[in-house]
């Protein structure tokens, strides 16, 4: 098993506490399921959010899918003219046996224009 960092991010609809919770569970399961990971295999996770998200905190809306017990953090984004807006991003650490050509980072909807390169 080795320690790997995952990357995600998705731009969200509305800066709602609806809107934030469903893109960041959307997110946070398709990194999971991309990458064969169960909740007991998540070591931490870090969300950022872009400036204009205020609605809720995106790590709220996952410690009902078995992440309970794993430490979760929130921070602001740089405010970069022009960056994309609505956006949440994430680094998970989790245990795997999968290198890192093996894994999957995720970018849903605007957000898969950050990444173009490693975007599944």
């Amino acid at each position: 098993m080795s320690v790997r960092a995952i990357r995600g991010a998705t731009q969200v609809s509305a800066n709602s506490e609806a809107a934030i919770a469903a893109g960041t569970q959307e997110l946070v399961r398709e990194m999971m399921s991309a990458n064969n990971l169960d909740p007991h295999s998540i070591i931490s996770v870090l969300f950022t959010a872009s400036p204009d998200l205020t609605g809720a905190f995106p790590a709220a809306s996952v410690r009902s899918m078995g992440l309970e017990d794993t430490p979760l953090i929130c921070a602001v984004e740089i405010d970069v003219p022009g960056a994309l807006q609505r956006t949440i991003r994430v680094m998970m650490h989790a245990e795997t046996e999968k290198s890192k050509a093996e894994i999957s980072h995720i970018y849903l909807h605007g957000a898969k224009s950050l990444r173009t390169d490693i975007a599944q």
